[in-house]
């Protein structure tokens, strides 16, 4: 059992160094400017996206996240770089906010630990207006058998350190099963980065 001093003092700063580490930046540095209008992050955390919106494009951003420790280093990102943010503490199993009210929504190293993620699309699917986006970059089951086999192996436990991070979900399956289109999507491994945990997807999606 993880202690609750662990989840608060330990699990906030272990997540963003992690996080943060220079390969991921790269990911977020693609994808993070795509954003426009009013923007949903899903699982803001400590803000790490925040420093790679086009403040231009954007004229709003809520982020969601269930930790308040976490979002306690977000708050310290947004006036970092100047940017209005509105926070709800809640899972995106239930999202308080109206149908198609949200432009973009993106979600970044997040669909790996949300615990009931058919609803979460499922709401994300619901936020979003028709001609809206939904940006993802994330970490997910390699396509190399052997790979797969040692993040299924290692998956129990890399989920008790890591807050419930998942590092074998087929991700584009788990988008397109909640009848997005996709439309674009890459993949590799990040360089300089495990394999087991190094697989990334990232692109686009529409309703």
């Amino acid at each position: 059992m993880i202690s609750n001093f662990y989840e608060r003092k330990i699990l906030p700063r272990l997540c963003n160094c992690c996080c943060g580490l220079g390969p991921i930046e790269k990911q977020r540095e693609k994808i993070v400017p795509n954003a426009k209008g009013v923007v949903l992050e899903i699982g803001i955390g400590t803000g790490l996206n925040l420093p790679f919106y086009n403040k231009n494009n954007v004229s709003k951003i809520i982020g969601l996240d269930p930790s308040e420790s976490l979002t306690e280093f977000a708050k310290v990102a947004a006036k970092k770089v100047d940017i209005d943010l509105e926070l709800i503490h809640t899972g995106a199993e239930d999202i308080n906010l109206e149908n198609d009210s949200v432009d973009t929504v993106l979600i970044t190293y997040t669909l790996c630990t949300i615990p009931d993620i058919e609803k979460s699309i499922s709401e994300i699917k619901r936020v979003l207006k028709n001609d809206g986006n939904l940006i993802f970059c994330e970490h997910g089951k390699s396509p190399d058998k052997h790979i797969a086999n040692i993040q299924s192996f290692i998956n129990p436990l890399w989920g008790i350190i890591f807050g419930g991070c998942n590092i074998n979900r087929d991700i584009p399956k788990i988008i397109q099963d909640a009848h997005f289109e996709l439309d674009s999507i890459e993949q590799m491994y990040l360089p300089n980065t495990p394999k087991f945990v190094g697989y990334n997807y990232w692109g686009s999606a529409k309703k």
